[in-house]
């Protein structure tokens, strides 16, 4: 496993365990749901990054006889994973404030207690940037969830810190509760979010709009004339992403001809997406048979526009 990718992840994970550490301290002395809850999320955020670095291990395994397209797949599986443990969190956030809502407790010590959680989202948002950076760089579905999750929880911690602020400047200890409640909300679209984006993942959605097109007009800027395609499949598994389609040439073209073809077309769509595995199924254009081939082709011949 590349050093690049697992260093922020052992980082995410020493962050974990000292913001749990700190939060529990704040809720120690403050008895405040809202800064539990903040301590709650760090705690799901150990056990996200552990999970992420497990996976990352796993994906980086080379292609083997029984997994032939690789092994990056289980970056969706982990990322949902960690979804559902926010979501889980937001439930167990939600269900500890109505309760504080019906047996409202003092605050005590608020000073302390805010101080020491702003040190937490300090670590958390630093941390958070960095996964998320080195995730867009290399594409990397796990590090930028487990990103998202640490800047979610800087997020939840800023409001945590200000509504109790308001509880102190008021004197309205519900507002506590209230404010977890608003988090729990928070928390739960942030998971459902991830959960969405693991299922396409692991559905073999294809890629985002602006990517086909962008492969459209890699395949149409090199082909010959009297030259098509069709049947265009697109997916994502982890950074690398799969292309394959069909390249229809004159029935007297001859194989190193056509192939010769194909390698153009390959080094443009690669000029693009560097890490694309692109697989092209040559057939002649003036042959019946090669227009009935795939079910894709009544979806593209439907479709508004092949490329914007």
């Amino acid at each position: 496993m590349a050093a690049h990718l697992q260093r922020p992840l052992w980082f995410a994970i020493l962050a974990a365990l000292l913001t749990s550490l700190l939060k529990l301290t704040a809720y120690w002395y403050t008895q405040s749901v809202g800064l539990l809850s903040d301590a709650a999320e760090s705690g799901v955020n150990l056990i996200a990054a552990v999970t992420a670095l497990a996976s990352l291990w796993y994906s980086s395994q080379p292609v083997d006889c029984n997994h032939t397209y690789g092994h990056e797949k289980i970056e969706y599986f982990s990322s949902g994973i960690e979804g559902m443990l926010i979501a889980v969190a937001a439930v167990g956030i939600a269900w500890y404030a109505i309760r504080r809502l019906i047996y409202p407790e003092p605050i005590q010590e608020l000073g302390v207690g805010l101080a020491i959680s702003l040190i937490a989202s300090a670590i958390n948002f630093g941390v958070g940037m960095w996964l998320l950076r080195v995730g867009r760089r290399y594409h990397s579905i796990v590090l930028e969830a487990d990103g998202q999750h640490l800047m979610t929880d800087v997020w939840t911690s800023v409001a945590v810190v200000a509504g109790l602020g308001l509880v102190a400047l008021t004197g309205i200890q519900q507002l506590d509760p209230i404010l977890a409640l608003a988090m729990a909300g928070n928390i739960l679209w942030t998971g459902f979010g991830l959960v969405r984006r693991s299922f396409n993942g692991l559905m073999d959605h294809a890629l985002p709009a602006e990517e086909l097109a962008e492969v459209r007009r890699a395949i149409e800027s090199r082909l010959e004339p009297g030259t098509t395609f069709h049947a265009l499949r697109t997916r994502q598994a982890g950074a690398h992403r799969f292309i394959d389609f069909h390249l229809l040439v004159p029935g007297n073209c001859r194989v190193d001809a056509a192939h010769r073809q194909a390698v153009k077309l390959e080094e443009s769509i690669r000029s693009s997406f560097p890490s694309a595995e692109v697989v092209i199924h040559i057939e002649p254009i003036d042959e019946p048979a090669s227009w009935h081939d795939s079910e894709l082709l009544a979806i593209e011949e439907n479709a508004p526009s092949k490329s914007p």
